[in-house]
């Protein structure tokens, strides 16, 4: 009984810190976290839909077509990929700003989970990254709408085909007789012959897809994300294929995908005079990110890709800027960046406010 005890009063201290550092504010002050940074792969993919038209078999022995697929298909190809860094909460790294007579600390800007954006000033302006839209696509032409009384009341399959046939090679000889000036009823400017011209087109293209069949061409994206925590020599990123696009990383179906992820070990530096000489477990005042550079390689199998640098939050340090920034004869405003937590502008005033 007595376990019982202990362990219920356990699991409502574990709820109450749960909820007060969902809420972050704490009687002792405000909580914050400072970021980890992810980083987001938009992988750019066109997706190829073939569907055979209702004559496809036909392809060669009417329109001299060949190798005319008469079974649907989808293919995938990747365009290309855009790389970003985001920031996230590290979890890791919960801290308290001081709510009492002896800081000057007016405001506190987090973000949506809890990560610190700003004190006494304005934060940065995020930006998010815009929703992919599609392009928009012109509607698809209905071959039975552009078919004759002849070619609908057909017996059978193979004699529709022969009819859409003779409809096409007439539409393309009509265009012949027209681009020449030789039609019997010809336009009586440029306007009027572009728009019969038109007109005969879309009537071909439509007769047309029920040898060749229909490619439709989509534009997708795919978002790999991935938070860099160690060197890594040529890890699996993601697999794609040809046939299903982005796969999941243990289906061999798809080519590899690998990163690696080189410490440059280069950190920013921050003036001496604004960290704190207190030790870590007596400093009241703000903890900032000191981030690292590293070197991220993107491989397709065994070529590389894509190479490039930047700065991580979790390849660095934290280190804390003295009290005294917080003190009441100073008023200093702090923006942080929101993808490392670094310093990114500092603002002292001595005077009084």
């Amino acid at each position: 009984m007595k376990n019982l005890v202990i362990a219920s009063l356990f699991l409502v201290s574990c709820i109450q810190v749960s909820f007060a550092q969902k809420k972050k504010e704490i009687a002792d002050g405000t909580g914050y976290y400072l970021p980890r940074t992810e980083l987001r792969f938009t992988v750019k993919i066109e997706k190829t839909s073939y569907t055979p038209g209702d004559f496809a078999i036909y392809a060669e022995k009417y329109m001299k077509m060949t190798d005319v697929p008469t079974k649907p298909s989808v293919t995938y190809r990747i365009l290309g990929i855009d790389v970003n860094s985001e920031g996230e909460r590290d979890t890791a790294k919960f801290y308290m700003l001081p709510a009492d007579s002896k800081h000057k600390i007016r405001s506190v800007r987090l973000d949506e989970n809890g990560v610190l954006l700003a004190v006494n000033a304005e934060p940065r302006e995020v930006k998010t990254p815009e929703p992919f839209r599609a392009a928009p696509k012109p509607a698809p032409l209905d071959p039975h709408e552009y078919m004759n009384e002849d070619i609908l009341a057909a017996g059978s399959s193979a004699k529709m085909a022969e009819l859409c046939a003779l409809e096409v090679y007439d539409i393309r000889d009509s265009k012949s007789m027209l681009s020449k000036g030789q039609a019997d009823f010809m336009p009586k400017d440029g306007e009027q012959l572009r728009i019969m011209l038109n007109n005969l087109d879309t009537h071909e293209n439509a007769l047309m897809q029920l040898f060749s069949g229909v490619t439709v061409k989509d534009t997708m994206e795919a978002v790999v994300r991935f938070v860099p925590t160690k060197v890594v020599d040529k890890q699996l990123l993601f697999r794609f294929s040809k046939r299903l696009g982005i796969t999941d990383a243990d289906d061999l179906g798809g080519n590899p995908y690998y990163i690696s992820v080189e410490d440059k070990h280069v950190m920013p530096s921050v003036q001496d005079e604004l960290l704190s000489k207190k030790k870590a477990k007596d400093n009241g005042g703000l903890y900032v990110n000191m981030p690292g550079k590293i070197k991220i390689t993107l491989f397709k199998g065994a070529d590389e890709w894509i190479a490039y640098e930047l700065y991580a939050a979790q390849f660095g340090k934290t280190v804390a800027l003295d009290e005294g920034l917080f003190g009441k004869n100073m008023f200093t405003s702090v923006v942080l960046n929101p993808v490392t937590g670094n310093l990114e502008s500092i603002d002292i005033d001595d005077a009084k406010k």
